[in-house]
């Protein structure tokens, strides 16, 4: 039997979501902080952008219809992180949580054999945080999204220890997808905020993950990094250096920084075959994963051509494909 085709980095769109938050409090700075991050130009982009694709991220009809044309078995699906929301209070936080869970199930169940979920935690409450991923595995998602950071808070905050703790045990997917760059108005031309903004996320996050030593007490935590794990596999060898040379950048972690790609996933999209082979070269073939973005502009229309173009071999081309995504998404959550 063929090993399905499966793309991790898709996304749902969430409209009941934004009808919840629009109008309270904090909503509004929340837009205005965007506003500026993204600048006036970048915003007269995604506007038009995103109301043309409206149908293939919420109609699972026009989804599939698309994934064929692609070559697509299986998405794993992910709420668009404009849902993310962490500006929230508690109370708002936990609707945010549960209707976005339960709406990306609801998508879902039109294929169950060809669509998975992802769910979101609001990590800005990280005492709702356990509570959220246990709501998104009760609904039948297979994990959960987060951004790079809350506002205050880094993915290195032991606030989190539950949350990662969780999600070993359990088994599920934590895909790791940046929203928004703390770089603010520097990158607000030329659509920096997105070409330079989510890579240094990336990168910022998972080497808050590797450094404080998060990755030693959770080997097991299935991590997926978005857009390849933005600069970091690329510069891993600056990290390793510190790590060697300075005793301030190698108290937290046990082993070199390197070595830790090795236990992370990775999407393919990075947008040029060179680079998706230096990443598949320190990761490991068996941890990079086909990913698109689908269906948004800064994603690729043909995932699998974008992987054919980096020449693999015919075992690695297959692995990223999709086989290794299928052993990822059926382990059996326990």
């Amino acid at each position: 039997m063929t090993t399905p085709t499966i793309d991790v980095h898709a996304h749902v769109l969430l409209p009941a979501v934004e009808a919840l938050v629009a109008g309270l409090p904090g909503h509004a700075e929340a837009r205005e902080l965007d506003a500026r991050r993204n600048g006036p130009a970048a915003l007269a982009v995604n506007g038009p952008m995103v109301g043309e694709r409206v149908p293939r991220l919420t109609d699972p009809a026009v989804r599939l219809a698309a994934m064929d044309a692609q070559g697509v078995d299986v998405q794993l699906v992910s709420p668009s992180p404009s849902h993310y929301h962490y500006w929230a209070d508690e109370e708002t936080a936990r609707k945010v949580y549960r209707l976005a869970n339960e709406a990306t199930a609801a998508h879902c169940s039109a294929a169950p054999d060809r669509l998975r979920g992802l769910g979101l935690v609001p990590l800005q409450h990280p005492d709702l945080a356990v509570r959220a991923l246990e709501h998104a595995l009760e609904q039948g998602l297979l994990g959960v999204e987060v951004s790079s950071h809350a506002p205050g808070r880094e993915l290195s905050d032991p606030a989190y220890e539950p949350l990662w703790s969780r999600a070993e045990e359990t088994g599920a997917l934590v895909f790791l997808h940046p929203f928004g760059c703390t770089l603010d108005e520097r990158l607000d031309r030329w659509y920096l905020s997105n070409t330079v903004g989510q890579p240094t996320e990336n990168a910022v996050a998972l080497s808050h993950l590797i450094f404080s030593g998060t990755l030693d007490r959770h080997p097991g935590l299935k991590l997926i990094a978005a857009h390849g794990g933005g600069y970091l596999p690329t510069h891993i060898g600056r990290s390793d250096h510190a790590w060697s040379a300075r005793s301030d950048a190698g108290a937290g972690c046990a082993h070199l920084p390197s070595s830790y790609l090795k236990r992370l996933y990775f999407d393919s999209l990075v947008h040029d075959p060179h680079v998706l082979r230096e990443l598949i070269r320190v990761a490991g073939a068996d941890r990079v994963l086909l990913g698109s973005d689908f269906p948004f502009d800064m994603g690729t229309e043909d995932p699998l051509g974008a992987l054919r173009a980096a020449r693999l071999s015919d075992a690695d081309f297959d692995a990223v494909r999709g086989g290794n995504a299928a052993t990822l998404l059926t382990e059996g959550l326990s």
